[in-house]
């Protein structure tokens, strides 16, 4: 399907910083890793990636604002913004854990207008624009249809960097465990949101991310017919940092779950 131009940026950002994360994929014995925080770790290719993909959205659209990852910042309100993870995933990326994605998305206005995910190691990218709908590869995608919880698979996030909100972690998850299939934790917030758009996890929950974790993710699950929203049922995820998504049906579930858990 035919792209909007910014999006025809992202994409070109994207395959090529993906082209580049497999590089140092490969070579990952030299990698220079460190802690910017409590089990938050950086590596020299999730400063290179993000190099590359902030110089090709700078060229393309250098008036427009960047909160990338790396670099930090604030969503500015003057202007359009790209909001950018350039390896969600650094821990499984610098353990040779082959799950993790390029995450690039534009914010206008306060509204996401364009997001994609890229898993360069199965060469999956996963494209959304507002109103358009979400793609993976060309090929439509759709949230699962599904009435409530029983049987659904779940992806969900520890808190392991906020451990002081692990006990109300727990309550929600105990309370999911006896109605769902199974959860998954699998390591990256970008792709997890991802696969609800594309019917593999039936929804998402997690607490404490950032942006650039939600962003792109976020518009694909709209896009493909999902629910997203913070824990009290507001659009404020992107602020919180806390996410339910999934179907309409499963989404109401899940928030009142949680709310029973006392984490809304």
């Amino acid at each position: 399907m035919p792209h909007s131009p910014p999006m025809n940026i992202a994409l070109r950002a994207a395959f090529k910083a993906g082209g580049l994360a497999r590089e140092w994929f490969d070579r990952r014995h030299e990698l220079e890793v460190r802690e910017k925080g409590k089990n938050d770790l950086v590596t020299s290719a999730d400063l290179a990636v993000e190099e590359e993909i902030v110089f090709q959205l700078k060229k393309a659209y250098p008036k427009y604002g960047v909160l990338a990852e790396e670099k930090g910042g604030k969503l500015p309100t003057d202007r359009p913004c790209w909001i950018v993870d350039p390896i969600d995933g650094t821990l499984n990326f610098a353990h040779g854990l082959p799950h993790f994605a390029i995450s690039i998305a534009l914010l206008e206005e306060g509204k996401l207008v364009s997001g994609l995910v890229h898993d360069p190691m199965r060469d999956e990218t996963f494209v959304a624009e507002r109103g358009r709908g979400a793609y993976l590869n060309d090929r439509r995608i759709r949230v699962p249809d599904r009435r409530g919880l029983q049987g659904c698979l779940l992806a969900t996030g520890f808190p392991h960097r906020r451990l002081e909100r692990l006990p109300g972690y727990l309550k929600a998850f105990e309370s999911f465990f006896p109605l769902v299939a199974d959860q998954r934790r699998l390591g990256s917030a970008a792709l997890d949101l991802a696969y609800v758009a594309a019917g593999r996890y039936d929804g998402f929950w997690e607490m404490g991310l950032a942006p650039w974790d939600i962003a792109a993710g976020a518009l694909l699950v709209r896009e493909a017919g999902g629910m997203i929203s913070d824990f009290a049922g507001e659009e404020n995820f992107l602020v919180s940092g806390n996410v339910v998504a999934g179907p309409m049906a499963v989404h109401g579930e899940m928030l009142a779950l949680i709310g029973q858990a006392g984490l809304a």
